[in-house]
């Protein structure tokens, strides 16, 4: 049950003069708003101490001192991966002996909680400078890009909830089939804009200079045509040695093609990751059967995605930009982002 809201003392000497005047507890009631039972509470509770004032409260007294609560907070701050152990040791040598649960209470008081670190990309300082200079080279640029990500039959590694018992725990209606590797994959290529999704191809084999370029062939000026992107547009992909390739390159400039240069360990800028995460969702509602069917599903969901989820990854990316240069410290052109298995479009 959750803690009631404690009345304050004002409210109590209100409620004891009112019922000095003569009122009752429920005309009372309806003057202060106060429910008739912690009227009646407040009021045999003056008539029996002659006072309103709670009386201290039961239950231990803290075991940390607030000087030594802020001895705790401060290692907290400058040392983030410090254990609760390491803590409950700190103390004791201090001379004060605590559990490790006194410890999370403690720092649960100060607004803090355990949680998992997220993992980013190690950088060297070259590429802090260089996610800056990007970040401040193109942030009123619009994008478009491309990209690939592999696709498992059994794909979707999140941790799923289901109300049971606790008997219930293997029951096969409350359980999630596994498989090793994930029972097969596929290799897509994709690519988005503003306007929405392009096209999604399968790679089949083992993806070299040549297949890439025939890849961008077959689908990625199909793709900008179908988009209506018109003239202004910028591509980006990162730095795969496919993609940096010279005849890459010579392909790219004879189609009047603009590259966006995207500095190296910067996977996390590139808002295809998000439409990637997207597919894969909706790919796991559908739970196909074998790779057959889930090409056939892969290339269902791609095209069913809205426009308006791509408009709004293009609309964000500006708001990357901004991330980058405040935690380190593009104008009216179209861009398309692409990947293999992720490729993105944007405009």
């Amino acid at each position: 049950m959750a803690k009631t809201r404690e009345l304050c003392k004002d409210i109590r000497d209100t409620i004891v003069d009112l019922h000095k005047a003569g009122m009752g507890y429920r005309k009372i009631d309806k003057q202060l708003g106060e429910k008739a039972t912690t009227v009646g509470t407040i009021i045999r509770k003056w008539k029996k101490f002659k006072m309103t004032v709670n009386h201290p409260q039961s239950g231990a007294p803290c075991k940390i001192s607030p000087r030594g609560a802020s001895v705790i907070m401060r290692k907290v701050r400058d040392q983030p991966r410090t254990t609760r152990q390491d803590l409950v040791n700190d103390l004791k040598r201090a001379g004060t002996t605590v559990s490790k649960k006194t410890i999370s209470n403690t720092l649960r008081r100060h607004g803090l909680k355990s949680c998992s670190a997220r993992k980013v990309p190690l950088l060297k300082p070259a590429h802090v400078q260089a996610r800056l200079k990007f970040a401040n080279d193109h942030l009123d640029d619009p994008e478009e890009g491309h990209d690939e990500t592999k696709t498992e039959l059994f794909g979707l590694n999140s941790t799923r909830r289901v109300w049971r018992k606790q008997k219930d725990e293997y029951n096969r209606r409350n359980t999630i089939p596994t498989v090793k590797h994930g029972g097969g994959n596929i290799i897509l290529w994709g690519c988005f804009s503003a306007k929405g999704t392009g096209r999604l191809h399968r790679i089949e084999g083992r993806m070299d200079g040549v297949m890439y370029h025939e890849i961008l062939a077959n689908n990625l000026l199909p793709s900008v045509r179908a988009l209506k992107m018109g003239r202004g547009r910028v591509f980006q992909h990162d730095n795969d040695p496919k993609h940096t390739a010279r005849a890459t390159k010579e392909w790219l400039r004879k189609k009047h093609l603009k590259v966006l240069e995207w500095p190296s360990k910067f996977p996390d800028l590139n808002p295809i990751e998000n439409l990637w995460r997207e597919l894969k969702v909706h790919i796991a509602q559908r739970q196909p059967r074998n790779l057959k069917d889930l090409k056939k599903v892969c290339m269902e969901e791609w095209a069913k995605i809205p426009a308006a989820v791509c408009a709004n990854l293009v609309k964000n990316y500006r708001k990357r930009m901004i991330s980058v240069i405040t935690k380190v410290s593009v104008p009216n052109i179209k861009f398309c982002f692409s990947d293999v298995s992720n490729t993105i479009v944007m405009q």
